[in-house]
């Protein structure tokens, strides 16, 4: 599987089939890539809790609510991109 490929897995699963992409935060438009960093290494768990924050919501206001939601978009990102973490250029 190509990067390409293995990104655009990734994405249709957590944004299309699971609804975690993005909305508008404090009133602006928000999706998971404007909070990628320019560059570095990204771990399943920043990239899960960023799939959060770009939906505006903060998973440790109930941890219990979401920690399964955080769990199957951790292993999304294991399984797509093969490892616990990736460099940040794989994502763009």
């Amino acid at each position: 599987m190509t990067d390409r490929t293995a990104l655009e897995a990734l994405m249709h699963e957590v944004c299309v089939e699971r609804g975690w992409c993005g909305s508008v935060v404090d009133g602006q438009p928000l999706h998971v890539t404007d909070l990628l960093p320019a560059s570095g290494e990204v771990t399943a768990d920043q990239f899960a809790g960023w799939l959060f924050a770009a939906d505006g919501i903060d998973p440790n206001d109930d941890r219990a609510k979401w920690q399964s939601h955080l769990d199957d978009l951790r292993g999304a990102f294991v399984r797509h991109m093969g490892s616990e973490a990736t460099d940040v250029e794989r994502l763009k």
